[in-house]
């Protein structure tokens, strides 16, 4: 069996695994052809629709590229550990909810890994014990630690997928990155992945490239507004729901906004995973619809507003700006005659956060032709000199704009 997939990033994906086309033939996995891969950064960069089943796509293609590589380099991997490193990346993102990142700990208190660990595992019994070492791989547990390192790291095929993905479909260029030079400058030193000497300046620009589509994309004022005031639309329903208020909902959707669920329900629930596994996008922008013309005042006003873009002010807050917080406050509640329930969701404080490169997690290693091994800040001094390599949190406040 042989499958073409033309991908406008990458070019032709080739699926010649009869596993890894009956992944992708699942349910489960066509349900990421209805999730965005950057929830509503779209209302900033129109062309940024592209969905989470094509990032994981593009990093099962880089996952396959970098395996030949290393394997051209000398590094022993099996056929069974390239299939279960393909499966772990295949299946990385397949836990995220509607909306990805944007409704995480929103609709279900539960991080999209654990989810995607559980959705493998469920797999695992339907595929009879298949993708054992591909659990094995994504977890971390296999032996060979590199090929987890593959998948989850500082400089895996998902983050090199996402940021030519994202930078392709938003028309961000300074997210452009040479995902194919850092592949090839990759190679393998006792189990760990490392990059080669000469490749030091292409991941001194992937650093750099990452950190700038945080603040230029990710991190942007009118995506943070509308995410936030996603989250709050689904406070408002979850509170109505909560007081016996009828509200317009797939069986889905309805069920989630009726209870509170957290990571331990999944475990001992067999009914939470399986009513998550359909629930998509889809689900959240009919009801946005619906609820744009329900009789609550607050749930009407913020799903029009979130419908034809009219979004909240951001205001980024600094140690002098701090104080200004309460009159601010005050000035929205009284322009707008709002009560004191009402202003909760009109004005409303939060913490962003840009980490690009965490030297106490795990590092990125560069190897030098000497033998040498040094962590990427002890060669690069522009990097710290530019502080890319601290992690910067910035509170900030969304609020209605006067």
């Amino acid at each position: 069996m042989r499958k073409i997939i033309n991908d406008p990033v990458h070019g032709f994906i080739t699926i010649d695994d009869p596993l890894v086309f009956q992944i992708i033939s699942h349910p489960y996995y066509q349900r990421l052809r209805r999730i965005k891969q950057m929830a509503l950064a779209y209302l900033v960069y129109p062309g940024a629709v592209h969905t989470r089943l094509h990032h994981s796509l593009g990093a099962y293609h880089l996952m396959h590229n970098a395996i030949t590589e290393l394997r051209q380099k000398g590094t022993l991997i099996t056929s069974d550990e390239e299939q279960g490193a393909k499966v772990a990346i295949l299946l990385h993102d397949i836990g995220h909810g509607p909306f990805s990142h944007a409704l995480e700990h929103t609709l279900v208190d539960a991080h999209h890994e654990q989810l995607s660990l559980m959705i493998m595992e469920k797999l695992n019994l339907e595929m009879d014990g298949k993708l054992d070492l591909a659990i094995q791989v994504f977890t971390g547990s296999y032996t060979k630690k590199f090929l987890h390192q593959l998948v989850s790291s500082q400089l895996d095929v998902d983050r090199l997928d996402y940021l030519a993905r994202d930078s392709f479909f938003t028309g961000v260029s300074e997210g452009v990155i040479g995902y194919d030079r850092i592949i090839k400058m990759l190679k393998v030193v006792e189990d760990e992945l490392v990059v080669e000497e000469k490749g030091i300046h292409s991941i001194e620009k992937f650093l750099i490239a990452r950190r700038l589509m945080y603040w230029q994309v990710y991190l942007h004022k009118t995506v943070l507004s509308s995410e936030l005031m996603l989250v709050i639309i689904l406070k408002r329903a979850r509170e109505l729901a909560s007081e016996g208020h009828l509200l317009f909902a797939t069986p889905a959707l309805q069920y989630f906004l009726q209870n509170s669920f957290s990571f331990s329900d999944f475990q001992t629930n067999t009914q939470c995973l399986e009513t998550f596994l359909r629930l998509d996008d889809f689900d959240i922008v009919a009801s946005i619809k619906v609820w744009a013309g329900h009789d609550d005042k607050v749930l009407s006003d913020l799903c029009t507003r979130l419908a034809n873009r009219v979004l909240f002010k951001v205001k980024f807050l600094t140690d002098e700006t701090a104080v200004e917080i309460e009159s601010l406050r005050q000035d929205v509640k009284s322009v707008n005659q709002l009560s004191d329930g009402e202003l909760n969701y009109y004005f409303v404080q939060d913490t962003t956060s840009n980490s690009t490169y965490n030297a106490r997690v795990e590092n990125i290693r560069i190897a030098f032709k000497s033998g040498e091994m040094k962590e990427i800040s002890e060669v690069e001094n522009t990097l710290i000199g530019a502080g890319l390599l601290v992690a910067i949190k910035k509170p900030y406040i969304c609020f209605l704009r006067n």
